[in-house]
């Protein structure tokens, strides 16, 4: 079966072989006027509850496209329960972050309005927009939620403490990111990582009164901020998320 390898989509509706539905505007728009696709193409659909599966484009329509759901590709699979907190930057760096976050598993991403945070509107829909498109790239079967923006103040007197919370502290005060980590393999996670200032000192105490937050540190160099997201996500899933299981299995 011939498969267009550069079309892999995430749909929301139930997937199941031998089934037909039908996207409508945007994604019919996708297909058939950015990517010229034609009756008949066959590529890849998916989503996190029923895993990815080959689909064939059955019917064009003006404004909608049929798609008949084939054979199963790849089944749901369970992965690491991260999230990612993070104060948005500029436009740019904000971009690079939910793109990275995306890629490297978290399944939320919720912006941390603090003292010092330096960005523009905060538009959700589009950080969600740029998680799916990111999703579709990397080959994930989950896209991570968008929350809507919170004060960290707010966030901190809500939070839920069966979560360990990873405070990534720019000052390099905290113990050493990779070796904690691997305490809390398999455990409900947060990554908050600050703005381009840094935490306030006030922040900085407030979150190390908490019980549930572990101050870290990623070593000796200062990170930029969208840097500091990228690494974090990085030595977590190495040492306790979806990387550190794989490793285990081999």
């Amino acid at each position: 079966m011939k498969t267009n390898r550069n079309i892999r989509l995430h749909i929301n509706e139930k997937l199941s072989s031998g089934t037909v539905i039908k996207v409508m505007e945007k994604v019919s728009h996708y297909l058939c006027n950015v990517m010229r696709c034609q009756t008949g193409e066959v590529f890849r659909c998916f989503n996190a509850v029923d895993g990815e599966f080959f689909c064939r484009i059955a019917a064009i329509e003006k404004k909608s496209v049929s798609l008949e759901i084939m054979e199963l590709n790849r089944r749901p699979q369970a992965e690491s329960d991260v999230w990612l907190l993070f104060a948005p930057l500029k436009k740019d760096k904000t971009d690079f972050v939910i793109e990275k976050a995306t890629e490297l598993g978290v399944n939320k991403i919720i912006p941390v309005i603090t003292r010092y945070t330096n960005a523009d509107k905060i538009k959700t829909e589009r950080f969600a927009a740029q998680a799916v498109e990111a999703a579709e790239q990397c080959g994930r079967l989950s896209v991570p939620e968008v929350a809507a923006p919170v004060s960290l103040e707010k966030l901190l007197s809500d939070w839920d403490e069966k979560r360990i919370l990873f405070f990534m502290d720019e000052r390099r005060q905290g113990n050493d990111a990779a070796s904690v980590f691997k305490d809390f393999a398999g455990c409900p996670a947060a990554v908050l990582v600050g703005p381009e200032g840094g935490f306030s000192e006030g922040e900085a105490e407030t979150l190390n009164t908490k019980a549930f937050v572990k101050n870290l540190n990623l070593g000796p160099r200062i990170l930029r901020a969208e840097t500091a997201a990228a690494a974090a996500l990085a030595v977590w899933q190495a040492c306790a998320g979806d990387w550190s299981r794989q490793e285990g299995q081999k």
